[in-house]
């Protein structure tokens, strides 16, 4: 995707062939900052941190940072604590720990001198699978936004968004933004209804993917959504998720219930884009079952923006002495999801329909 007109992937490799770049989402959009990776613990807190963000994208970077901590001990124990070290940095996405325990499949079997390129290798390969499987999410999620097109003459497809499914949150492309920079691309009209999501105000960030590629688009507060839909403004609500289960629970940003409830109450349809490493065929009930991220009060206690004299600035907006509950996702029950959207095209919400597609994943887990 691009930046000031210039392609860009959210994760490279630097000049050196071994360390990593990314952009500094916590900058974002106030600054393009970018940040370089050469260490696990640095890639444990660009996690942790949310410097870098996004359950497909944290995957790539934790797999680089197993490479990194193979660079420095490259022992089965040395293995096993960047392992630890970095899954724990973000427990609900299914993708980081997807993509470390594909890591340490690959290299466990080598000799401990060649594990560090091979696990550097292998964390490549992922990234350029993530970017080939998004684009291929767009090309199935683009006949849904043809076909409403057409119903509405030529009129703007208007879409709405949940938190930032883009390319800041993949390689490249973004799950549920795929779909509409392919339609974009291709001469269709869209304008995307972008819900602020607070509290860390991602949909800042899909903003900002958006004015950069040129996609009409709007930023609404969290709960426009359903108003929106009321008054016949929204014509398909299309979020990301972090884990999808076996049975096609969504487990997503905090909010995405209300959002599918909405849609649900109104007949809009509500489909979910994902690769399908965000499959979890371990888990059936994603409710009693996937672990939600209680993440820090300050979260919520505190926002940040720029001034008018261009500073970054964070402020509190809650009083002294109140308590927070920050709870980071929720998960969306299958019956109220019209279809995922996955790399091997529309599924229904369902084990047979995703066993079906990914037999190879589904047969793993079990």
């Amino acid at each position: 995707m691009r930046i000031a007109g210039e392609a860009t992937r959210s994760v490279w490799v630097e000049t050196d062939g071994w360390s990593i770049g990314i952009f500094d989402q916590r900058r974002l959009p106030w600054r393009v900052e970018r940040l370089v990776l050469r260490t696990c613990p640095a890639a444990a807190e660009a996690i942790a941190t949310m410097a870098t963000r996004g359950a497909p994208l944290i995957g790539v970077v934790g797999a680089y940072g197993l490479a990194f901590a193979l660079h420095a001990d490259s022992s089965d124990a040395g293995l096993v604590a960047a392992h630890a070290l970095l899954a724990a940095t973000r427990p609900t996405a299914v993708n980081l720990r997807w993509a470390l325990d594909r890591v340490a499949a690959h290299v466990r079997p080598l000799p401990p001198a060649r594990r560090a390129g091979a696990a550097h290798a292998e964390a490549g390969r992922i990234a350029d699978e993530d970017e080939a499987m998004n684009r291929a999410i767009g090309a199935a999620g683009l006949p849904l936004i043809t076909e409403i097109a057409a119903r509405r003459g030529g009129a703007s497809v208007r879409i709405l968004i949940h938190c930032n499914p883009g390319w800041l949150a993949t390689v490249d492309w973004g799950t549920a933004t795929a779909p509409i920079y392919r339609a974009h691309d291709a001469g269709i009209a869209v304008h995307v209804w972008v819900d602020e999501t607070r509290p860390r105000n991602q949909g800042a960030l899909t903003a900002f993917e958006l004015a950069e590629h040129g996609v009409p688009h709007a930023v609404v507060v969290d709960n426009a959504g359903g108003h929106l839909m009321q008054r016949g403004e929204v014509d398909l609500v299309l979020v990301g998720t972090d884990r999808v289960t076996a049975n096609g629970d969504v487990c997503n940003k905090i909010g995405t219930y209300l959002k599918a409830l909405a849609a649900h109450d109104n007949n809009v349809p509500f489909y979910v884009a994902l690769p399908s490493p965000t499959i979890d065929f371990t888990v059936a009930d994603g409710i009693a079952e996937i672990p939600i991220e209680q993440r820090s009060a300050d979260e919520v206690a505190n926002m940040t923006g720029r001034t008018a004299d261009g500073r970054i600035e964070t402020v509190r907006v809650i009083p002294e002495g109140s308590t927070v509950a920050n709870y980071g996702f929720d998960v969306t029950p299958a019956r109220l999801v019209t279809g995922l959207i996955t790399e091997r095209g529309v599924l229904a919400a369902s084990r047979k329909a995703l066993a079906g597609a990914f037999p190879e994943r589904a047969g793993a887990a079990e």
